[in-house]
């Protein structure tokens, strides 16, 4: 497929998938039953390209709330993401309220990474419906957020270490949530 037929068929997808709002026979119906991550208003493009990369590859579909700290085009996600993107299954929602809009209609458990968390990680016990929410890499997650999660994690670090970078939180928190719910693939 040419650019500008996978230029056309993301616009498409995307207009479909604004705000959670895909009233049609999608790849989205079903990701109701398996985890999914969650960007709150990202502010470095290469960290969601990775994990949109990240979500291509463990069928792990992200949802990015907005507003995000720039443009969500191909070109600016494509170094990370590589050619992963087109496979990536991705939901953007207009801002927070349009988020837990969708979210109260999907039921599914809201599960905060936070350096704040009161929840070691490999102490959690993770759901198949689960959404794992990441904060934005220059403030992480604002109080009125964390306080309507369901849980509150932790990657537990290193003593005098401050936080890892939120592709990699990501990575780690996501394996570990497929493992205990049989969410990997072949």
């Amino acid at each position: 497929m040419d650019n500008v037929a996978q230029l056309a068929k993301r616009a498409a997808t995307d207009l479909h998938q604004r705000d959670g709002k895909d009233d049609t026979n999608s790849k989205f119906d079903s990701d109701r039953t398996m985890i999914r991550l969650a960007l709150y208003q990202p502010d470095i493009a290469a960290n969601a390209g990775t994990i949109l990369r990240l979500g291509a590859c463990l069928g792990v579909p992200v949802h990015i709330i907005h507003p995000a700290g720039f443009g969500l085009s191909d070109r600016t996600l494509r170094r990370a993401g590589m050619d992963y993107l087109d496979r990536a299954e991705r939901v953007e929602h207009t801002d927070w309220a349009a988020f837990e809009k969708w979210l109260e209609k999907d039921g599914g458990r809201l599960v905060a990474l936070t350096t704040r968390g009161e929840t070691r990680l490999p102490d959690f016990a993770f759901r198949p419906n689960d959404i794992l929410l990441l904060g934005r890499e220059s403030a992480g997650l604002p109080d009125p957020v964390m306080v309507g999660a369901d849980a509150r994690l932790r990657i537990p670090l290193k003593t005098g270490t401050r936080s890892l970078n939120v592709a990699v939180a990501a990575g780690i928190a996501t394996a570990e949530a497929l493992r205990q719910t049989g969410g990997f693939s072949a």
